[in-house]
């Protein structure tokens, strides 16, 4: 057992000295020259199956960082799709050969979000902005309404009872400052 463990910390140790070896990485990044763009130009075409075509590609460069190209494929209802496309310094620009069909699923969930979007702008409509309407803000129900009441009641009997705890000690520091108008304090320390 102790002669696999030997050979594991060895294979340990060596596999760490050569993945982190990386200096002749770092110099190749620093000896490339980044040299302008050639044009190219590629095409290709595949199948699932021998002799038919369900894919393209073309692309041309003309050198100058625009890249213009097509592909084309075969969706699942078996409908040919075609995006044309140029890439420059301004992006990526996509036409479709197609429009985009929303499933069921996709226009109930816009249907949804735009009547919810059309009530709450009409909610807001009479509203100065950044203003809830009251109307719709939430209500409490009977067991929120008892827990606030309940609260706001503990609140008034702590305040109470801490005004009593601040005009006693009040009463204690008067108390003490009278004494020391007559010479019971000494050194700022009261001695009874």
């Amino acid at each position: 057992m102790a002669m696999k463990q030997q050979l594991m910390i060895i294979l340990v140790v060596y596999a760490w000295s050569v993945a982190s070896d990386v200096s002749h990485l770092l110099n190749q990044q620093h000896q490339e020259k980044h040299s302008p763009a050639n044009p190219y130009v590629f095409s290709y075409q595949a199948g699932r199956a021998p002799g038919h075509v369900d894919r393209q590609h073309t692309e041309v460069s003309d050198g100058s960082g625009v890249i213009r190209g097509a592909f084309s494929y075969v969706d699942p209802k078996n409908q040919v799709r075609t995006v044309q496309y140029v890439a420059d310094e301004n992006g990526f620009h996509p036409q479709l050969s197609h429009q985009l069909e929303d499933s069921a699923a996709v226009k109930a969930a816009k249907r949804r979000h735009f009547e919810a979007y059309n009530r709450i702008a009409q909610e807001h409509a009479s509203h100065t902005p950044g203003q809830a309407s009251l109307a719709a803000a939430p209500h409490a129900s009977a067991a929120v309404a008892h827990a606030t009441q309940k609260h706001l009641n503990a609140f008034e009997r702590i305040a109470a009872e801490h005004a009593a705890i601040g005009a006693q000690q009040e009463a204690q520091r008067l108390a003490l400052a009278a004494q020391s108008e007559h010479g019971e304090v000494e050194d700022g320390q009261y001695h009874p």
